[in-house]
């Protein structure tokens, strides 16, 4: 069956050769919703190795991917592959970010026919938490979790309420990126571990005449939830920015140590007016700056910029000292399927689940979109993404997106431009706490 599979995959993979792999993909992130909605892509043709269902009795799947993305690309080529088994017929739209997110709460208020459909863990089980299948029988039923990734699994149980309703793939970790040439010529031999260390690392690449830190609108509100978080922890940082605690001493110390490092000049000259990708673009990529707090996505989103010379190398946001939280702590995850508790056909949604997150189709997606395989038998991860195994693999503590900075929507934007000027240096550690207690009244 294995071999039978991958033939097929293969020769699909062939066929999409002819037509170009598309873009080389957005982030898989669940943070910035940079990608505009695309037109939907047609349904991939069933082939004629097995009699396919009638398109009114397909299986109607609904992905945040674009179809030019390569997560897509993949994923289509896993569903032909699939039908060509199975006879099952999957009706896939590629809705895009932005299409999935303002278009399938609407959709699934309307009774549209929708049997499953994906996005990021934490947006599927709490925003759509109302709408999913409990999939523990199914999981049970199919043996599922023995080849899973456990440490995921517990992740969807636990943003589940304690009830598995989603299933993990292509994993991601939100992390510090760094260029390892970088690192080797200002003299840095270790990867900073401790926030004194971290503030050494920068010297050092400084003094080498690089920039030690770069970021941009998108990602710059984890530097202040992971550091309010390896303080005071996760929890505690989301109660600060939910209630609008801003006279909490952790607000204040963070400040201070972003103070520091604006003031030391250890950020993007530009950093002020960074729009995303530009730090990643045009300056981590292009070998200008040494770090960068980012996802696992990132090696994928600018191998082409980068060149196949870049070494990634990848270390979990340091301690501080006194704080509650180590390295072991970190925001960490994947995208998931769900099933819609009003599907008729939840027997065949699992068993296409099953499929896409198993075997050679986790393979492929891992290879085609340069991303973490979520099958634990597909030991071998992309060659980019090497040094970021270790780090996963260390993790014990999952945080949320933004590690609890973006728990109060309406602050977010507060925070995201007052932090911005804080690591620009045109606003002072207590002018930013003034600065939300003031957005706050």
């Amino acid at each position: 069956m294995k071999k039978k599979l991958l033939s097929v995959l293969l020769c699909v993979a062939m066929t999409a050769t002819v037509f170009g792999c598309g873009s080389s993909g957005d982030t898989a992130s669940s943070s910035d919703g940079a990608a505009s909605e695309t037109p939907e892509a047609e349904t991939p043709d069933a082939g004629t190795e097995a009699p396919a269902e009638s398109s009114g009795d397909a299986l109607v799947y609904w992905s945040m991917w674009d179809a030019a993305e390569p997560q897509a690309q993949a994923l289509s080529q896993s569903i032909e592959a699939f039908t060509q088994e199975t006879g099952i017929a999957v009706d896939v739209q590629f809705k895009g970010r932005t299409g999935i997110r303002e278009g399938l709460q609407p959709a699934l208020d309307a009774g549209t026919n929708i049997d499953l459909f994906d996005e990021d863990i934490d947006r599927v089980n709490t925003t759509w938490g109302s709408y999913l299948l409990d999939l523990e029988e199914l999981a049970k039923a199919n043996d599922y979790e023995s080849t899973a990734n456990a440490g995921l699994m517990a992740a969807c149980r636990e943003v589940g309420g304690g009830t598995l309703k989603s299933i993990p793939y292509q994993p991601n970790v939100f992390a510090y990126f760094y260029n390892m040439d970088i690192f080797e010529k200002a003299g840095v031999s270790a990867v900073p571990t401790t926030w004194d260390e971290f503030l050494d690392t920068c010297q050092k690449i400084k003094d080498a005449g690089f920039t030690p830190i770069t970021n941009d609108n998108a990602y710059i509100s984890s530097l202040f939830g992971y550091h309010m978080s390896r303080l005071i922890g996760e929890p505690a940082t989301e109660e600060v920015v939910k209630n609008g605690d801003w006279d909490n001493e952790a607000v204040l110390k963070t400040a201070q140590a972003y103070e520091e490092l604006a003031s030391k000049g250890y950020f993007s000259a530009t950093i002020e007016s960074n729009q995303w990708p530009a730090g990643q673009n045009t300056e981590l990529a292009m070998g200008e700056a040494a770090m960068y707090l980012n996802g696992s996505w990132l090696p994928n989103e600018v191998k082409e910029i980068a060149g196949e010379d870049f070494k990634w190398g990848c270390f979990s946001y340091p301690a501080v000292e006194g704080g509650v939280d180590g390295t072991e702590a970190s925001n960490y995850g994947a995208q998931v399927f769900a099933i819609n508790a009003k599907s008729t056909k939840s027997e065949q949604a699992f068993q296409l689940i099953t499929y896409l997150t198993k075997g050679d189709a986790d393979k492929l997606l891992s290879d085609m979109s340069v991303g973490i395989p979520a099958d634990s038998n597909n030991a071998e991860w992309p060659a980019l993404l090497s040094n970021v195994k270790p780090v996963m693999d260390s993790l014990t503590t999952r945080y949320p997106w933004a590690a609890g900075a973006e728990a109060n929507a309406d602050m977010t934007p507060i925070i995201i431009e007052n932090f911005t000027k804080l690591c620009g240096g045109s606003l002072d550690a207590q002018g930013f706490v003034d600065a939300l207690k003031a957005a706050g009244n």
